[in-house]
């Protein structure tokens, strides 16, 4: 099991939503000393070029991999080349620097949008490579679904210590509210919010509602993230999330009466729903690294929503 007190530890995407929750848990959980994380921005670090991703990777011991470019369905269908290409071009790189830099280990953080379009539920890590991903989000699953193939190439060849993790849909406090890109859960809580400021009667929510999704409270995604890094030493993909399933229509009508909305719920049968399912096993976590979500839904729901009333 690793010290973390003893590494130096490079942070990337430290200042984003699953970031600074990471981060947190490392100083005050950890009690990691403030000089051993190292927290570069995309303005000092632009991961996407090859001689940044070289300078950030000097003197670590660890590198956590969070930073990504990532959205909802909108953001995947405007921008899927943008998505695609930054975030395979960031993860390829930096795994490919860290390796040469003698990096002791690279956890990689993937995700539930690799799985198949139709996969059998729960999600077993077994199925991954069972069919082609939801068309929606292909691009930017796929290139994070390059990050476990490189992972287990470097394992192979160079014997270089990268794990590869499989997160569900994340939420809770400091999550992307904004329309243009946010998930699910931040995206019906704002359009709640606004529904109440300018008095109207309903909110319109993307597709039919029968889809489903499972969630992970960010807290505990990143909790199960260092786990991970500290346990977790085999080349085969890890889910990372809970057992919860919902239907976004059941998800919609749940957030509307934690919000005491009472208006309708209009569906714009236009936009897509997205992958049908997704409810994860996670099994492997709870086996391999002790990792066992402890927020149940409702829970998290509440303090989200807490945390965006009291800031919007």
């Amino acid at each position: 099991m690793i010290n973390f007190t003893k590494k130096k530890i490079l942070v990337t995407g430290a200042y984003g939503f699953l970031g600074r929750h990471l981060v947190r848990n490392l100083l005050e959980k950890r009690k990691v000393p403030e000089e051993n994380l190292f927290l570069p921005t995309i303005e000092e670090f632009d991961l996407r070029n090859w001689q940044n991703c070289q300078k950030v990777v000097e003197d670590q011991d660890i590198v956590i991999h969070l930073a990504a470019k990532v959205g909802g369905i909108g953001l995947n269908r405007k921008k899927p080349g943008e998505l695609f290409y930054d975030n395979i071009i960031m993860g390829v790189q930096l795994m490919e620097a860290a390796r040469q830099a003698g990096v002791e280990k690279f956890v990689a953080i993937a995700t539930v949008c690799c799985y198949p379009k139709v996969t059998p539920i729960p999600f077993k890590e077994e199925n991954l490579w069972d069919g082609y991903p939801e068309e929606t989000n292909a691009p930017y699953a796929l290139a994070k679904k390059m990050l476990l193939v490189q992972a287990q190439a470097y394992r192979q060849q160079y014997h270089f210590n990268a794990i590869c993790l499989l997160p569900l849909n994340l939420y809770g406090l400091g999550d992307n509210f904004n329309p243009s890109s946010s998930h699910v859960i931040a995206a019906i809580i704002r359009k709640v919010k606004e529904a109440e400021r300018d008095g109207k009667d309903y909110i319109e929510v993307w597709g039919t509602g029968k889809s489903t999704r499972g969630f992970l409270y960010v807290e505990d995604g990143a909790e199960g993230i260092i786990l991970a890094t500290e346990k977790y030493n085999k080349g085969e993909p890890i889910n990372l999330g809970s057992n919860i399933e919902i239907s976004i229509k059941d998800l919609a009508e749940l957030i509307c009466k934690l919000m005491n909305f009472n208006g309708e719920i209009r569906w714009d049968f236009s936009k897509p729903d997205g992958q049908p399912r997704r409810c994860l096993d996670v099994s492997k976590a709870k086996k391999e690294f002790g990792f066992k979500a402890e927020t149940d839904l409702k829970k998290g729901l509440k303090k989200t929503i807490q945390w965006y009333e009291n800031r919007y």
